[in-house]
């Protein structure tokens, strides 16, 4: 569904500051992959994501995500499309992101239920109508509603009015409101309290696993990455170095993670964020 082929990126090339922050990094995920990324600081894993987005140029290397284009008669054909070079709001239509700020991925001067009219419009074309119809609001209430956080009797408020675990929920709910081919999630409970972390999780878990999507995770929490998913990728230095799926994935424990670090990095793991966590 996804393909990152020998996918390199340097940042501040030639001067004293440049940095190797992927080094030819090959991953590929199946439809429906829930893959969690984990890794100690400037391992690559933000920048992952950042290059499937788009937000940088990858220096060299393929991107290449699967589409599905329907036929007058119905019928479904699956195409791949190059991401490589395309820009970063044409591959909007594809992805789906949340990242760490809750702040980020919502309008906080808006409505509720206009977020959710933004986010449900991206790609479509727009024309001179009512903002939104009745029956866009009955479909936002029900979406709303699938949280369990009773937004669904407050979609005139204003989302700045909300807390961030609120605003973190809605932010998921829209990035996956047009059921995009990949969902990216920033460390996205990284700024929450823990409570509310394991809320966010359990609607992430849930949205995903309702609309069979593909998802790639990041996070700093190493149980939440043996938890969650069907698959953990492990990153250093700009290169995935243990790739865990199945059977083996189910049975480890932080200790294991710990213990592969050092054995293929040849390093002690060196992230207090991660190991406090």
């Amino acid at each position: 569904m996804l393909e990152l082929s020998n996918v390199y990126k340097t940042f501040n090339k030639g001067t004293i500051n440049e940095k190797r922050a992927l080094d030819g990094i090959n991953l590929t995920l199946n439809d429906g992959d829930f893959v969690t990324v984990i890794g100690g600081n400037g391992a690559g894993k933000s920048t992952v994501l950042n290059m499937i987005a788009g937000v940088y140029p990858i220096d060299a290397g393929k991107i290449i995500i699967e589409d599905m284009l329907f036929t007058k008669d119905g019928e479904e054909n699956k195409v791949q499309v190059n991401l490589s070079r395309m820009p970063e709001h044409a591959r909007a239509k594809y992805l789906g992101r949340v990242f760490q700020d809750p702040m980020k991925g919502t309008a906080a001067g808006m409505e509720i239920q206009e977020n959710l009219a933004l986010a449900y419009r991206r790609g479509r074309a727009r024309g001179l109508k009512w903002g939104i119809t009745k029956s866009e609001k009955e479909f936002y209430y029900e979406k709303l509603k699938s949280l369990g956080l009773g937004l669904e009797e407050r979609m005139t408020s204003k989302v700045g009015l909300l807390s961030g675990g609120q605003r973190q929920a809605l932010t998921l709910l829209m990035a996956t409101l047009q059921q995009p081919r990949l969902l990216m999630l920033d460390e996205h409970t990284a700024a929450l309290d823990p409570k509310t972390a394991r809320i966010v999780l359990e609607i992430t878990e849930k949205i995903i696993g309702e609309n069979h999507l593909t998802a790639l995770m990041v996070t700093h929490n190493m149980k939440d990455a043996i938890r969650l998913g069907n698959r953990l990728v492990m990153m250093h230095e700009g290169k995935i170095i243990y790739d865990v799926s199945g059977e083996e994935k189910k049975s480890l424990q932080v200790a294991d993670l710990l213990a592969k670090f050092e054995e293929v990095s040849g390093g002690e793991f060196a992230n207090d964020r991660m190991m406090l966590a």
